[in-house]
C-alpha cells in the first residue's frame, strides 16, 4: 500500500469529488479526515466506509469560510495522529450569473471556499511538512482555472487563482520534498454539477438535457464527464514518489477541452 503510515486531509470531503479522493487515498492506506456539510448520518456512514477500508478515519466539520475553524481542524489531526501528510484542497460551491446579477454574497462565499480556503490550509499544515521533511498538497482547480466560461466570474477568479497559488507556494517548498500540484477537472458528474446543470438553463434559457448536450460536453472532445475515480487515482499518483520531481504544474483531466 502506497501511502501507509501516511494521514491526509481532503477539504470538502463528503461527497462528489472530495469523497472520491478520500477513498482512493484509503485505499493506499492512508489514514483519512473527512470535512464537509451534508446529512450527520450519511456523513457517519461514509465515514465507517471508509473505515472498513482498514484504516483510520475522522471527521471535522471545520466552516471553509473560517480561518479558525480550519486551524483547528489540522490541529485536531496533528493531535489525533501526529502529523499530517497530504492535504487535498477540494472544497468548493458553485453559482452561475450574469456579472451584473451575480449575488455579492455569492462572490465572497466562492472566493473565501474555492481559494482562500485553500491559503489557510496550507499554510496551517507547510511548518509540520517542512519539519518531517516530506509533504504532498493537491489542488482541486479546474478547466476553469485555465480557460474562462460565460456566467461564472467568481468561479473562473477563484480556479485561475488556485493555479497561480499553486505554482507559487510550489517554488517556495521545492528543496523541502513538499510538492504542490493543481488538478484540472473537466465536467465531473457530482452533486455540485447537477446544480450547474439546472442553474445554467435558467441563464440562458434552454433545457438542462441542452445543457449537457450542448454546453458541458461541448468542449469535451471524449464527449464523457471526468469520473471521481480517474480523479482519485491521479492524486494517489501525485502522492507517490514516482511524482517526487512533479511540482507547480496544472494537471487537465478533461477529455481534451483545453487542447483545442
Amino acid at each position: 500500500m502506497k501511502l501507509k503510515n501516511k494521514v491526509a486531509i481532503i477539504t470538502g470531503s463528503t461527497s462528489g469529488i472530495g469523497l472520491g479522493m478520500a477513498k482512493g487515498l484509503a485505499a493506499e492506506g492512508a489514514t483519512i479526515v473527512l470535512n464537509g456539510f451534508g446529512d450527520s448520518q450519511e456523513i457517519e456512514n461514509n465515514r465507517k466506509s471508509i473505515e472498513e477500508m482498514g484504516v483510520e478515519c475522522i471527521y471535522n466539520g471545520a466552516d471553509m469560510t473560517k480561518p479558525d475553524e480550519i486551524r483547528a481542524m489540522v490541529t485536531e489531526a496533528k493531535e489525533k495522529f501526529g502529523h499530517v501528510d497530504i492535504v487535498v484542497n477540494n472544497a468548493g460551491i458553485q453559482t452561475v450569473s450574469p456579472v451584473e446579477d451575480f449575488p455579492e454574497e455569492k462572490w465572497e462565499a466562492i472566493i473565501a471556499i474555492n481559494l482562500s480556503s485553500a491559503f489557510y490550509t496550507s499554510r496551517a499544515v507547510v511548518p509540520m511538512m517542512k519539519e518531517q521533511g516530506w509533504g504532498r498538497i493537491i489542488n482541486l482547480a479546474s478547466a476553469h482555472g485555465l480557460v474562462a466560461s460565460p456566467f461564472k466570474s467568481a468561479y473562473v477568479a477563484a480556479k485561475h487563482g488556485m493555479v497561480g497559488f499553486t505554482k507559487s507556494i510550489a517554488l517556495e517548498l521545492a528543496e523541502e520534498n513538499i510538492t504542490v500540484n493543481a488538478i484540472c477537472p473537466g465536467y465531473v458528474h457530482t452533486p455540485l454539477v447537477d446544480g450547474q446543470i439546472a442553474d445554467t438553463a435558467k441563464a440562458r434559457g434552454i433545457s438542462e438535457d441542452a445543457v449537457v448536450k450542448d454546453v458541458l460536453l461541448k468542449l469535451q472532445a471524449t464527449k464523457k464527464f471526468v469520473t471521481v475515480e480517474q480523479l482519485a487515482e491521479m492524486a494517489v499518483f501525485l502522492c507517490s514518489d514516482a511524482a517526487e520531481n512533479i511540482t507547480g504544474t496544472s494537471l487537465a483531466v478533461d477529455g481534451g477541452w483545453t487542447a483545442q
